[in-house]
């Protein structure tokens, strides 16, 4: 036990060590070991919010076959995280991209990497919030006989506002609150997707395993359920099916977005952004297959998606087993939207203290008590119940600005809820092509986990798929194409183009990339770095 306790100690004088090295001294509290990592990194992930609220468009577009498309983006993203945990090894820093893509490119590229993923992150936190509105609302209404509408607008700001205040406080006191729900809510994923497969195998699937292979019809506008025309091509029918398991398969990089509270973080953070997205992976497919086997005999799909998806499927079940389930499913949404916004404040604090953000001092200060930058904290709380009011803006009818059009009865939060996808692809990308640059000027991984020989061939493969997906889910192609069911048309491409011109505005305006260089000419370039030669 004590020679335990000494590697501990030296692990943590280590990383501390390596921090320093990198320009920065050691502040929040380095208490969280690699359950608690992968904790935080798996319920942000989240299978069972991810699955729970994408079901519908998934089997909906697809067909029961869609589940097979998981595949893709668990395979797809694996690349993806090889690459950061070579990056999280080498700079086990707070603010994970932002830090890999500053250091291995320049302050300015760095800066609109961590804008992107920032806003996302911002945007996610809003989107789990009011996500978990109407299964709140059922749950009252089972043990209070209560009314809430929960499309109202009053109702999601109540309840948001209840759930953000205590996310906040609890990821104020300190990371093991953090990590504690978080590991938590590792245990409610297990039950909500195992747990629930078992469950609905008792009580009797309807199909055998082969109707896991079919299509249902998917391909054509006469019996898809939402109506689409693939023109009889499955094809085209996946490409917009696999965007509902896309949706779900990121998060694992905020294992290195709390890197300066991880203890041993250069080995433990690659580890846990691999065993989060595999067995994220694994969950997913358990739980999507086994909702696919319970839907009803007779016209399966059409009747799913008519009766209203998930919750459709589950009431074949009892009422008292309902209502645990909606408590597995509200505590899912909640564990999760406390890791995203854990992930977001590291980051926001990250940025501040390189004084790239308004406020950076302010932003950057960390609590002496609890050891958490608490400003961040409530800063991002402010900024994510601001995109909630969001909800307000719901057009009667279709509105026309320029070539784009706005559909009637979206409201602004889910027209931004794409955003949380695309701009994390958008940032994932900048990030690995800022690997390749980086490789290709000749710096050497020297952290615990290394891709050696493969580092070119893994980063190559990142790239392309992270390329093509951001291609998928942004692409334009109508409000009555499948796609147009994810990214409605032009929106996601237009909210995209605004918040980039956003971040470019105050960048231009107030530099924020100098106060970011001022750092690494202070001496925290890292090692290894290739020397400068005059053109």
């Amino acid at each position: 036990m004590q020679g335990e306790a000494a590697s501990a100690v030296d692990a943590g004088a280590s990383e501390d060590a390596r921090l320093e090295s990198l320009g920065y001294k050691p502040q929040l509290n380095r208490v969280l070991g690699f359950f608690s990592n992968f904790a935080v990194a798996f319920t942000y992930l989240s299978p069972m919010v991810g699955i729970y609220s994408l079901f519908l468009l998934g089997v909906g577009t697809g067909g029961p076959a869609y589940l097979w498309l998981t595949i893709i983006p668990v395979v797809g993203m694996l690349f993806v995280a090889l690459v950061f945990g070579e990056l999280a090894s080498h700079y086990p820093v707070a603010g994970a991209l932002f830090q890999y893509s500053k250091f291995n490119v320049g302050a300015g590229y760095g800066w609109f990497v961590g804008w992107f993923y920032g806003i996302a992150l911002l945007v996610t936190v809003a989107s789990v919030d009011t996500g978990v509105v109407s299964y709140v609302t059922t749950l009252f209404h089972n043990w209070f006989g209560t009314n809430w509408n929960p499309a109202h607008h009053s109702t999601i700001l109540i309840i948001t506002v209840v759930l953000l205040a205590i996310q906040t406080t609890g990821n104020i006191i300190g990371a093991r609150v953090m990590a504690d729900i978080a590991k938590f809510g590792v245990g409610v994923e297990i039950l909500g997707t195992l747990g629930i497969a078992i469950i609905l195998a008792i009580h009797g699937f309807h199909h055998g395993l082969g109707f896991l292979f079919t299509t249902q019809g998917a391909q054509h506008a006469s019996s898809n359920a939402f109506g689409v025309d693939f023109h009889g091509s499955w094809l085209a029918a996946a490409l917009v099916a696999v965007l509902a398991p896309v949706y779900i398969f990121y998060g694992f990089e905020s294992a290195g977005d709390i890197a300066e509270e991880t203890k041993d973080a250069g080995r433990q953070i690659p580890k846990a952004m691999r065993h989060a997205l595999i067995w994220g992976g694994v969950a997913s497919i358990i739980l999507t297959g086994a909702l696919l086997l319970a839907m009803p005999k007779v016209d399966p799909v059409g009747a799913t998606v008519s009766g209203g998806g998930v919750p459709f499927i589950l009431g074949q079940l009892s009422s008292g087993m309902q209502d645990f389930l909606l408590l597995l499913i509200i505590f899912a949404f909640f564990s999760c939207g406390s890791s995203v916004q854990g992930a977001g404040s590291r980051l926001a604090f990250s940025f501040a203290r390189d004084g790239a953000l308004p406020g950076s001092r302010w932003i950057s200060k960390v609590n002496s008590r609890f050891r958490t930058p608490v400003n961040a904290l409530l800063a991002g709380a402010v900024i994510s119940l601001l995109f909630v009011f969001f909800v307000y803006y719901s057009p009667t009818k279709d509105t026309h600005i320029w070539f784009v059009t706005y559909p009637a009865n979206l409201n602004g939060l889910f027209a931004l809820i794409s955003f949380a996808v695309s701009g994390i692809y958008l940032s994932f990308l900048l990030t690995v092509i800022g690997a390749i640059i980086a490789r290709r000027r000749g710096w050497v991984p020297k952290g615990s986990f290394q891709l050696g020989k493969w580092g070119w061939t893994v980063s190559i493969i990142a790239v392309v798929y992270l390329g093509l997906m951001l291609v998928n889910v942004v692409v334009p192609t109508g409000l009555t194409s499948g796609r147009g069911l994810f990214n409605y048309d032009w929106i996601t491409f237009a909210v995209m183009v605004v918040i980039a011109l956003v971040g470019a505005i105050y960048f231009f305006i107030a530099r924020p990339d100098r106060n970011v260089q001022r750092h690494l000419d202070a001496g925290a370039a890292p090692p290894e770095a290739p020397p400068v030669t005059a053109a």
